[in-house]
């Protein structure tokens, strides 16, 4: 409790105080809740009371890995949660790491060299280093997984099993209702603690309830908001412009010139509209830095932490770096194309305003799956806003808002 209260943790939000305590009495968790609802803390509090429970690592017991494992779909996603992880954990004496893409294996070796007990990484990085033995899983008996959905829908299924099936079995809970039993799961089987697994998505398709269903036992489900509700915090717009780039650009130039200050975020379909879109706006005055896929780990972090210093006041981005961008402050933000997929229109960032163009008779406005909320901490108020902004759509549908 010092240590929350040393960080400025005043109150729960009402993932936390419905999931910490779930998560202290050892069951497995199925959160259905939005981003930036605090799910963090809500998994990392019961991870680091478990690791109390657990032996310190020493120069022995370091070599057989972490005691826990969160899994995130993309880099920047898991370099916030580190960071978040660190709060927590330094205080009481443990590691938390990242594993990512974008950094060498002798790097993240070296990062490792030490020990830790929590390891925050990407399925697929994490899956080549426990190929290249960078990485054992001998005592990881909790793992997370959050932005469930989202891994699914990246392609990382087959990943994420991998990750799954490397933990001791030998420790997997009864499918029975011992598996409720705080107790019983509180044990030590074989000199293992039964292995809990918790997952956070904002969906549940088909292929995550076969992982649920195959890798978690009698989980307790815990469900937060209405999902898909819209607000009348935030403005709304949708601004229809023919198929004509330059006057999408010109539009785009109006928009901008009546924002008065930044952090601005533009999200882009492709990666070769990054570019082309950043130096268009420089033009403008705007000192903007971008960010897509292929761009090195390096680079990318520099670009976020210039959008965060405020040496850069626009980010242009593709909608696959969306997640995990964690930026305070954002004036507004423009979905200048629409994504290729509607997931790829799920956004989440502290903003005040939202802005959307887009082209074509059939662009729609999906306003009842926007979604604030606020998270009031000892420093500062964060609002965090995300959802699926505009469909691309049959003339003959229509959405009711």
């Amino acid at each position: 409790m010092q240590v929350l209260r040393d960080i400025g943790y005043k109150a729960p939000t009402p993932i936390q105080r419905q999931a910490i305590p779930i998560g202290l009495k050892c069951r497995d968790i199925i959160g259905i809740a939005e981003t930036g609802s605090g799910k963090t803390a809500a998994f990392i509090i019961p991870i680091l009371v478990y690791i109390q429970s657990l032996p310190p690592l020493t120069d022995f017991s370091k070599n057989d890995g972490p005691y826990a494992v969160v899994l995130v779909p993309t880099r920047e996603l898991a370099q916030q949660i580190e960071i978040e992880a660190k709060r927590f954990a330094e205080p009481m004496g443990f590691r938390a790491v990242s594993i990512v893409g974008g950094h060498s294996t002798e790097e993240q070796a070296h990062n490792l060299a030490n020990g830790a007990e929590i390891v925050i990484a990407t399925p697929g990085r994490l899956v080549d280093n426990l190929e290249r033995h960078v990485l054992v899983l001998s005592q990881c008996n909790y793992v997370v997984m959050d932005e469930a959905d989202r891994m699914i829908d990246m392609g990382f299924e087959q990943s994420v099993q991998r990750v799954l099936d490397a933990l001791p079995s030998s420790n997997v809970k009864p499918d029975s209702d011992e598996a409720e039993d705080e107790k019983l799961m509180s044990r030590m089987v074989k000199n293992l603690r039964y292995r809990q697994t918790v997952m956070f998505s904002a969906t549940m398709p088909p292929a995550l309830e076969r992982m649920a269903h195959k890798y978690m036992r009698r989980p307790a489900t815990v469900v937060i908001g209405e999902i898909g509700q819209a607000v009348d915090t935030v403005e709304q717009r949708v601004v229809m412009v023919g198929s004509d780039e330059q006057r999408r650009r010109r539009k785009l130039e109006e928009i901008l010139n009546e924002q008065e200050e930044g952090p601005v975020i533009i999200f882009v379909n492709e990666k070769r509209n990054c570019e082309q879109l950043a130096k268009f706006i420089s033009r403008l005055g705007w000192h903007p830095v971008t960010l897509y896929g292929d761009k090195k780990q390096d680079a990318r972090e520099s670009a976020l932490s210039a959008l965060r210093d405020g040496t850069a006041d626009a980010l242009v981005a593709t909608d696959l770096a969306s997640r995990g961008i964690d930026v305070a402050n954002v004036k507004l933000v423009i979905n200048y194309n629409m994504a290729k997929s509607i997931d790829g229109n799920f956004f989440y960032f502290n903003l005040m305003q939202r802005t959307f163009i887009e082209s074509g008779e059939r662009a729609e406005l999906a306003r009842r799956v926007l979604r604030l909320r606020s998270l009031d901490r000892k420093t500062q108020s964060c609002i965090t806003i995300f959802g699926w902004c505009c469909l691309n759509l049959p003339s003959h549908t229509s959405l009711k808002s």
